[in-house]
């Protein structure tokens, strides 16, 4: 099965077994084997972001090639549905579209949960309207906060510009367990968490997809990679941050200028499950493959300022395990 097929169908609530590709191993170290040349084997569970999900699915998809001996599982609970159940010792790795805030550090804290933080990739947040809309090209910041800003009655594309005509708008979004909402909000809003609350929300960007396809005044947004993926299916708007009309691509992304959509995306390992071999090499990997697994993923990969300070993390990493 292609990664393509993989986002596409992917079971938000459960935990799924990322799928081994049949393809023959990639050279470096001898195939399933560890740093000191012992088969790996185990299970690593890996839950969070429904964003760096795909992600994630590619760099196991990848590591399984040489290690069919492990089973990673891959869930998308969202990045605050993530850290839940990370803080409380129930995976290995959270994937996360935004840094772990301050109340879930406690939480992990408290649990004796110690981790490491990954940036592994760039993302833009991209909002997306039906392809039958052909009156709206692009929006501002003070446009978006119109439409989603808490308490807002906005419900016509002729009350967010009077150009625009009277059509019904429908609004479909991130959940509020998920590291997109929680971006999307203090980047428009001002405020991490305020939006109103009459709209569709999804930790699943298949659903935002499926929503806005459906309805020809339909806006939502998630993460650039969702809208490559179904440019066929919806239009994507530019973005004016306060410098002109930005459309959100690769480019952009990585060189800032789409603003203030632009994003890191995140995994965290616990530091308890990097002394087990099959987690360590399995970090390793994901770091060292990080190009290719972006790529391959549709994501915008690293800046070569944090490519430099990627591998520097990793380095530590390996030093203080030893390796």
């Amino acid at each position: 099965m292609s990664i393509r097929s993989l986002r596409r169908a992917a079971a938000p609530p459960a935990l799924a077994a990322a799928v081994v590709m049949a393809a023959g191993a990639c050279g470096g170290a001898d195939a399933g084997s560890g740093s000191d040349g012992t088969r790996l084997s185990g299970t690593i569970r890996v839950d969070g972001s429904s964003t760096v999900a795909p992600l994630s699915t590619a760099a196991a998809q990848l590591f399984q090639v040489e290690n069919p001996g492990v089973r990673i599982t891959v869930g998308t609970s969202g990045t605050g549905g993530g850290f839940e159940k990370f803080c409380a010792g129930e995976t290995d790795i959270s994937d996360a579209s935004r840094p772990i805030d301050d109340d879930e550090k406690a939480a992990c804290e408290k649990n004796g949960v110690r981790f490491e933080e990954f940036q592994v990739a760039n993302d833009g947040l991209s909002v997306v309207v039906n392809k039958d809309n052909d009156w709206a090209e692009c929006l501002t910041v003070e446009q978006l906060r119109k439409i989603w800003e808490p308490g807002s009655k906005v419900n016509n594309w002729n009350q967010v510009d009077p150009k625009f005509p009277d059509q019904k708008l429908e609004l479909f979004g991130a959940g509020t367990d998920s590291g997109t909402f929680d971006y999307f909000t203090e980047a428009v809003n001002g405020e991490e968490g305020a939006s109103r609350t009459d709209y569709s929300p999804s930790e699943d960007d298949n659903v935002t997809v499926q929503g806005v396809a459906g309805s020809k005044g339909g806006l939502g947004y998630f993460g650039l990679s969702y809208y490559e993926e179904n440019r066929d299916e919806l239009k994507v708007l530019k973005i004016d941050g306060g410098g002109g009309c930005v459309e959100p691509t690769r480019q952009t992304v990585q060189n800032g200028t789409y603003k203030p959509l632009s994003r890191p995306l995140f995994i965290y390992p616990k530091a308890s499950s990097l002394q087990k071999p099959e987690v360590l090499a399995f970090v390793e990997f994901y770091v060292e493959r990080n190009a290719e697994i972006a790529e391959s993923s549709l994501f915008v990969p690293l800046n070569s300022e944090q490519e430099a300070e990627l591998r520097r993390d990793l380095d530590a990493l390996k030093a203080q395990q030893g390796s």
